[in-house]
């Protein structure tokens, strides 16, 4: 099974994202109420540096995998988890 096989790569993915979303959320804030006018600019940034950040962590993981259908696993989780993360933030109201 999948997910008995992954518990140490759920938990992990899971703290990545959930702290990648708590930057966005606070950095979002910070820059809403110092400088409004850069939102956009934030916005692509954080865009951008979790994009880099995703696929940093599946490369590293699918180069270091003993085998190639635990990097295929994890790969699809992950990405699974970023879609998630995506549509999350899109939809919150600040």
């Amino acid at each position: 099974m999948i997910i008995e096989d992954c518990k140490l790569e759920i938990f992990l993915s899971t703290l990545f994202f959930t702290l990648l979303g708590v930057t966005y959320v606070k950095g979002y804030d910070l820059v809403k109420e110092k400088s409004p006018e850069h939102l956009p600019q934030f916005y692509l940034a954080m865009a951008t540096i979790r994009m880099v950040l995703v696929l940093t962590v599946i490369g590293l993981y699918t180069w270091f995998a003993d085998n190639r259908d635990d990097a295929i696993q994890f790969a699809i989780i992950f990405i699974i988890m970023y879609a998630i993360m995506m549509v999350v933030t899109l939809s919150m109201r600040h």
